[in-house]
């Protein structure tokens, strides 16, 4: 085929019209029949999609590319079957090779910084949308396929169709990062318990509501209680109301950053980040960072951030089984599906696939899951307009530093892995869905049911108030870091909450300083704010009809809330919307 000649010899054999014009067709043939369905577009149109990549890739044949992603099912899929789809159907030899999560970062902070091309392009998590927006090492998507990469930008791509589009724009309004692949921290809950007449009559007796999908923390806290020392035990097996990790330890990081503030109501309002506190506490006005800690207008050491801290320990203490505290986030991760957690209230979707595996505790015997995943609850400071949870979108990032042709082939392989020909198989294997074609399609309709409610809460209207860290964190790497070590203070006791707070806040705030000091992050770098009197926050906040900062309240749990799972089920859309809010982007923010 005419992939293994010489770009001469193809030349040559074209002329004399002894190869087909498209031989690397019949490659593509076999492999949209073989591999690439179910599929949203017929097979004639996926054919038509390969033949753009087969001629947009004639000028790259045979070289030799190298793309790099963390290791995750969906991931894996790509490295080991779609690089060698791309491969054959292009003929440009992609290698997609899979490291740790922060190996990821921490070699993409190198090529930055030293200018030397180790990777042509990067799944690089959207969290670092701050980061590439203000250094101006990352290629701005939105001038690339209009200008540079054009020539290699698929006609089909439908940017509007990624369901992550906002998380990769930053305050210009610019797309930065491309989403491969996406999941959400959800609410975890074992609905064959919450459904059992003895369960729901016992906790009703007890609590004066019913027993079903926690709306607030209040809620979450009486089911741990009640699962962990009401009913103790369900065939003879101890069985807790809780389940978490709190090792001292980088995962213990994502944990927090992973907007566990925001669920329990810091920062302001805003989709997909709050405007202008995010959910790290970190305020920006207009497109500069001015301050975490309270006394410059952040919220990174709030009430509600404290809050936050001290109900993680508390329930921890009281109602997850006596090894979590000593779990890292992998070792925590598989304790669910053994059968003896009641409900978990940060749970992430990237566990679905692992989780609905036949023979488990937590699946019955036709396949179906004892499980369900729902919208997480929300703490006592939490308002209506605030995001409420977490979504990972590892996106391609291209950086300046590769050279040209080398960013223009690894461009074509990122459109191929997220292409309409390939991304719905991708998704049914991953479970990472990245396009709203994909969520609607008839086949994620038919296998609904074995998986727990991932496609309920990826067709609801709710999902758009789950989002990953925004344009507010300037710099991702030097910042995230500084959150297990402090946050794991409060976890082994050696700090109350509020101290360790204060101590995450002050530490942001010299790190916003530095990056201010260094100046090189432009007109959008931090500025930060002169330190002001808490309540003089406070009071400015509701002043300007913001929330954060908030005052403590006088009572952190009122009354619980529960809603019945089947009943806010059935009240979400059953037909896709014409557009969804994630999909519009921020306004472009100027500087002061």
């Amino acid at each position: 085929m005419r992939r293994n000649m010489t770009a001469a010899a193809t030349a040559v054999a074209l002329v004399l019209g002894t190869v087909p014009a498209f031989a690397d067709m019949d490659a593509a043939k076999r492999w949209i029949d073989s591999e690439f369905q179910p599929s949203t577009l017929s097979k004639e149109e996926q054919m038509k999609e390969m033949e753009w990549f087969v001629k947009a890739a004639e000028p790259f044949k045979g070289m030799e590319i190298n793309v790099v992603s963390e290791t995750i099912t969906t991931h894996e899929y790509e490295s080991k079957t779609l690089a060698k789809a791309f491969s054959e159907i292009t003929g440009i030899k992609l290698t997609h090779d899979l490291i740790q999560e922060g190996d990821v970062v921490e070699k993409i902070q190198t090529q930055m910084q030293s200018g030397k091309n180790i990777y042509d392009a990067w799944v690089n998590d959207s969290d670092l949308i701050g980061t590439h927006y203000r250094y101006k090492q990352a290629v701005d998507l939105t001038d690339w396929m209009a200008k540079e990469g054009k020539d290699v930008t698929s006609p089909t791509i439908d940017i509007d169709d990624f369901i992550g589009k906002s998380f990769g724009t930053a305050p210009d309004g610019h797309l930065y990062q491309l989403p491969d692949q996406q999941f959400a921290n959800l609410y975890w809950f074992r609905y064959d318990w919450f459904t059992d007449p003895k369960n729901k009559e016992a906790f009703k007796a007890k609590y004066g509501y019913e027993l079903g999908v926690p709306v607030n923390w209040s809620a979450y806290e009486d089911i741990a209680e009640f699962f962990s020392n009401d009913v103790k035990e369900v065939n003879g097996q101890k069985i807790y109301g809780h389940m978490d990790y709190g090792k001292k330890d980088p995962s213990l990081g994502w944990r927090f950053t992973d907007a566990w503030l925001s669920m329990a109501g810091n920062g302001d309002k805003g989709i997909p980040n709050g405007k202008p506190v995010d959910e790290w506490g970190i305020r920006m006005e207009g497109c500069r960072p001015v301050g975490s800690t309270i006394e410059r207008g952040g919220d990174t050491n709030g009430a509600a951030a404290v809050y936050s801290i001290a109900k993680y320990i508390d329930w921890m203490k009281k109602y997850a089984p006596p090894q979590a505290n000593g779990m890292t986030f992998s070792e925590s991760g598989p304790v669910p599906a053994q059968g003896q957690i009641a409900q978990q209230i940060f749970w992430y979707t990237a566990f679905t696939a692992d989780m609905v595996k036949a023979g488990l505790p937590v699946v019955n015997a036709d396949g179906t899951p004892k499980w369900r995943m729902a919208p997480s609850p929300h703490g006592s400071y939490w308002k209506d307009g605030m995001k409420l949870g977490y979504q990972d979108a590892g996106s391609w990032t291209l950086l300046k530093s590769t050279p040209l042709e080398r960013r223009k082939a690894a461009w074509l392989y990122a459109q191929f892995v997220t292409s309409k020909t390939v991304s719905l198989k991708k998704s049914h294997v991953g479970l990472t869905f990245i396009r709203e074609s994909d969520i609607w399609d008839k086949s994620f309709t038919d296998r609904a049911p074995k998986l727990g409610g991932l496609v309920e809460f990826y067709r609801s209207p709710a999902r758009v108030q789950w989002t990953p860290t925004g344009v507010n964190v300037p710099d991702y790497p030097k910042l995230a870091q500084l959150w297990w070590q402090n946050i794991g203070d409060a976890a082994s006791g050696a700090k109350t909450p509020q101290e360790a707070m204060d101590a995450l806040a002050n530490a942001q705030d010299q790190v916003l300083g530095r990056l201010e000091r260094a100046g090189v992050q432009g007109e959008c770098g931090p500025k930060l704010n002169e330190k002001q009197s808490a309540q003089y926050w406070i009071d400015k906040a509701k002043a300007d009809g913001n929330i954060a900062p908030q005052a403590k309240l006088a009572n952190e749990k009122p009354k619980g809330e529960t809603v019945d799972y089947d009943t806010l089920i059935k009240s979400w859309p059953a037909n896709p919307p014409e557009k969804r809010a994630s999909a519009t982007t921020p306004e472009p923010a100027k500087a002061n």
